[in-house]
């Protein structure tokens, strides 16, 4: 918004796989699914207000990879044929690590490696190493494979387990920002996705008292994540999103 009012412009283009459609039922702008489903970015554009839908176009959305590609190679651009990144656009150099260090000092602290039962299994170097589902790299003996099942920042711990505890049915999130709806007061079934290439699955929505949603899944869901995205679709439409705040029926308390 600071840039438009910088350039005196009305609207901002930009290059997402995503569409930007108002209802005059509803007399809300909605976020909708990218005509290409393969390279749909909707799940990383959830917290985008309705002021700022307003004034967004996002001509992309319409076509496919492949189309876009089509009509710049007619209007014989040197973009047509460019190899896509895969890279975050605001870490040029690929250095993680680096980007992660300068910024969080104490997610590279060394401290244990735990099983449920609190048990210390190993040390790790930082858990800013990890991500949870994770396998490798935790340098431990065990008579099963072993995967991250959370991270304890506050106790600089990580603690794993076997592939089945990775699994869970139940989220709550916080931080909503909601789109196709002002508010949700009352149950609502949706599809809902844990991360950016994760498959949508069938689950329920319940409004917490607090600006919270219990999120309940059909069937249990692998490696959900705290501090990562949860959006919300009714078939292509974006109704909202949130932040994981915790997972797993032992570690929600609903008032927290």
């Amino acid at each position: 918004m600071k840039k438009l009012k910088a350039f005196e412009a009305d609207y901002l283009a930009t290059g997402h796989h995503a569409r930007v459609e108002y209802d005059t039922r509803s007399e809300r702008y909605f976020l909708k699914k990218g005509k290409d489903k393969k390279k749909d970015q909707s799940y990383f554009l959830y917290p985008l207000t309705q002021k700022q839908l307003s004034r967004i176009l996002m001509p992309i959305g319409n076509f496919t990879k492949e189309e876009v590609r089509e009509k710049a190679q007619k209007l014989g651009l040197s973009v047509a044929q460019r190899h896509e990144s895969q890279e975050i656009c605001f870490i040029p150099d690929n250095d993680y690590v680096r980007f992660l260090r300068q910024r969080i000092p104490s997610a590279f602290r060394p401290g244990p490696i735990v099983d449920r039962e609190n048990r210390v299994l190993g040390k790790h170097k930082g858990i800013a190493h990890f991500t949870i589902g994770q396998r490798k790299g935790m340098g431990i003996a065990a008579s099963q494979p072993l995967y991250v099942l959370s991270m304890q920042s506050d106790k600089n711990t990580i603690v794993v387990g076997p592939s089945n505890q990775l699994y869970e049915k139940t989220l709550l999130a916080s931080q909503m920002n909601l789109i196709s709806k002002a508010k949700i007061t009352k149950p609502l079934n949706v599809g809902a996705k844990i991360r950016y290439k994760h498959r949508e699955a069938k689950a329920f929505l319940s409004p917490q008292d607090t600006d919270q949603i219990l999120v309940e899944f059909e069937k249990p869901q692998r490696a959900i994540t705290p501090g990562q995205a949860v959006v919300f679709y009714d078939r292509n439409v974006v109704v909202g999103g949130g932040i994981i705040h915790k997972s797993g029926e032992k570690n929600l308390d609903k008032t927290a």
